[in-house]
């Protein structure tokens, strides 16, 4: 029973810590001290040290002392990288799932992006519907590496969205949007496309701001 319950507060401070990384209340390059937070938490040292290291191996943290961690920065180049891999994977996910995809679950979610982007400020509440959207594909199509390696490079480009923050809700809502009524219309392609233009949408935004535009 002592085993089950630690392992419980490990997956609850994994995802609770996940969560905070992700949503810029841990941002990137902080110092992650265990003790500090496992206070934090209201969670013992031992299932916030197991998390810890969970994290650092999925690479969201990088060790900086025997108890202590970092938040991982993401280079640049890391996020250039990242997005053109997802430009290949995410519209070869809609490509698998085409077939697969529910009608009302594709209306729910519009309606979704619509209320959500009235919102100019990128919430919490966005960036989960963000990712709703985005796994939706790879998860319908049934591929469980094409959705473990697209998860992978969210994260990735994540933080550095969350580093550098975009500000581009509008145009992410615009952008999913397109996504959707593509799919709604019965146009893979179109879809297909918008996907690819929405990431290099990102790109270039973000290509803006390390510019200083």
């Amino acid at each position: 029973m002592v085993a089950e319950r630690e392992l419980n507060l490990a997956e609850l401070a994994y995802t609770q810590i996940r969560r905070m990384i992700l949503e810029k209340e841990l941002p990137s390059g902080m110092s992650v001290v265990e003790g500090r937070l496992a206070d934090h938490l209201d969670i013992s040292r031992t299932p916030v040290r197991e998390a810890l290291m969970r994290l650092a191996a999925e690479d969201l943290l990088v060790k900086q002392g025997s108890r202590s961690f970092a938040v991982r920065n993401v280079s640049a180049t890391e996020f250039f990288q990242g997005i053109h891999i997802r430009e290949i994977l995410e519209s070869e996910a809609i490509n698998l799932s085409f077939d697969r995809l529910d009608r009302s679950m594709l209306e729910n979610l519009r309606r979704e992006v619509i209320e959500l982007g009235e919102t100019p400020e990128q919430t919490a509440a966005q960036w989960q519907l963000d990712d709703r959207l985005h796994l939706m594909f790879p998860k319908v199509s049934g591929n469980s590496v094409l959705l473990r390696s697209i998860n992978e490079l969210r994260t990735l480009t994540r933080l550095c969205e969350v580093t550098y923050p975009l500000g581009r809700v509008p145009a992410s809502t615009r952008e999913h949007l397109a996504i959707l009524d593509a799919l709604l219309d019965g146009d893979s392609t179109g879809a297909r496309e918008a996907m690819v233009m929405h990431l290099r949408n990102v790109a270039t935004d973000c290509m803006d701001i390390l510019r200083g535009g």
